[in-house]
């Protein structure tokens, strides 16, 4: 007897798809559950065809073959919910947009396994994730440094995390994805705007830290920035908008300190630049005191509704304390 836990999937194999493989027939005929998804599902024997247990991926389809999947109820993530409240921007059964507060970590990892997005999220959510791969836990597709403020979203879905990883891979190349960051960097533009192509790996020494480097670990990176504002006379610090054509870690942070231009606050890519604080009129040196991180916010980020295809935008005003260090650059140019 079927067990009522269990979730079924069946389809027959049309003549167009003979002679494709299992695990790539499978999330064509089923696009709401991911092609790692099935591969898993393949390996621990839940797919069967013709009645037989199917054991591999690559197994070729005839034309007329029924295939059975058998859905496991997905199981507890091994982070707990946490009641921490969340500034929902939007948010419906596919997947919810945060605007991330500075100081909160996105995922649990060494040092961090409470307190974080993640935990919130799955408070928040609750019955309504329907499991990633398996599992009932947000389907993180991008993450911000946890003292970056601003728009995240997050896959409520496998459909969902699926078609969201897609655009986030693709990097914006194919239109369906913006992001954009306001941040506020030491130092004059000799032009309005620029872009940074540099690649980022692993720092040599310091493994906390990300780099510019031609070693063959180091992955493409591309920023592109508009100076939006100068401050001072001559300018002592410059307010851009960096958009992404990728997105490695600490990415703006490390291509900023790379051609000089660090993040005001940035102690990990910017302390060459500590006494520079002296160059800042009086009340923006409390500002930047009183931010104490570096000065970055993702303001826009736009996708296409990886359910819908609708086009999504969303837009977040700085934060209060990184508000208040532009009005006081601002005030005293």
């Amino acid at each position: 007897m079927m067990s009522p836990s269990l979730e079924f999937l069946e389809a027959a194999v049309p003549p167009e798809a003979a002679g494709e493989r299992l695990d790539r027939f499978l999330p064509h005929r089923f696009p709401e559950v991911s092609r790692s998804r099935f591969q898993t599902l393949i390996a621990n024997g839940c797919v069967d065809v013709e009645g037989a247990p199917a054991t591999e991926a690559r197994r070729k389809m005839k034309a007329g073959d029924r295939v059975t999947v058998r859905l496991p109820p997905p199981v507890a993530a091994e982070p707990e919910p946490e009641a921490i409240a969340l500034d929902v921007v939007y948010e419906d059964e596919a997947l919810i947009v945060i605007d991330k507060p500075a100081g909160l970590v996105v995922h649990p990892a060494a040092g961090h396994h409470s307190g974080t997005l993640v935990n919130a999220l799955l408070a928040h959510c609750g019955d309504s994730l329907s499991g990633i791969g398996g599992v009932k836990r947000p389907g993180i597709v991008h993450r911000l440094d946890k003292d970056t403020s601003g728009l995240l979203v997050v896959a409520k879905t496998d459909q969902a995390h699926k078609g969201l990883s897609e655009q986030f891979a693709a990097h914006g190349r194919d239109g369906r994805l913006e992001r954009a960051y306001l941040a506020v960097c030491w130092g004059a533009f000799e032009r309005q705007r620029g872009t940074v192509d540099a690649p980022i790996g692993r720092h040599a020494t310091a493994r906390e830290k990300m780099s510019v480097t031609r070693h063959t670990h180091a992955r493409a990176a591309i920023t592109h920035y508009e100076v939006e504002q100068s401050f001072g006379s001559p300018p002592v610090a410059s307010l851009l908008t960096c958009r992404l054509e990728t997105g490695r870690t600490h990415q703006i942070r490390v291509h900023m300190a790379h051609i000089g231009h660090p993040l005001l606050g940035d102690e990990t890519y910017g302390r060459g630049f500590k006494t520079a604080i002296h160059k800042l009129p009086e009340t923006a040196q409390t500002a930047l005191k009183a931010l104490g991180r570096q000065a970055l916010h993702a303001a826009v980020l736009g996708f296409e509704h990886p359910v819908t295809g609708e086009p999504m935008s969303f837009a977040s005003d700085p934060p209060p304390d990184l508000s208040a260090l532009i009005d006081t650059l601002a005030s005293s140019s």
